[in-house]
């Protein structure tokens, strides 16, 4: 199958969730059609999905990723994202972990609760 990719992730508040992708993570806005607004981010289409109810999953819903993750997370937390510890995970002080092959990630929910992620691809 050799077609484009989208995704997808829930919203019960348009309003909170557009301002925080939009300006927040700094995603580019292209339209609101009634159902869901509508990103693009490296030529995916992101529909964030107007809903009545859900409840978020507690793994990661979407991921970004990103070349620097410490200066990225850095720049979030300027924005008052919060970073997830997790207990066992062996994160350092900014919630970055790093696993054996090399790749660093850091989770953060949206303001539904989703659970998000940074990564960083390791060397190895």
């Amino acid at each position: 199958m050799k077609n484009k990719l989208m995704a997808f992730v829930p919203t019960l508040d348009a309003a909170k969730a557009k301002a925080f992708y939009a300006e927040t993570l700094g995603l580019e806005f292209v339209f609101d059609d009634g159902f869901a607004l509508v990103f693009v981010v490296e030529g995916v289409l992101l529909r964030i999905q107007k809903v009545q109810e859900f409840t978020p999953h507690k793994f990661t819903s979407l991921g970004f990723e990103v070349e620097d993750i410490v200066a990225r997370v850095n720049e979030l937390m300027k924005k008052d994202v919060v970073f997830e510890i997790y207990e066992g995970f062996g994160q350092d002080a900014l919630g970055i972990m790093t696993f054996p092959g090399g790749a660093k990630v850091a989770w953060f929910k949206d303001p539904d609760g989703n659970l998000l992620s940074l990564t960083e691809i390791g060397a190895g």
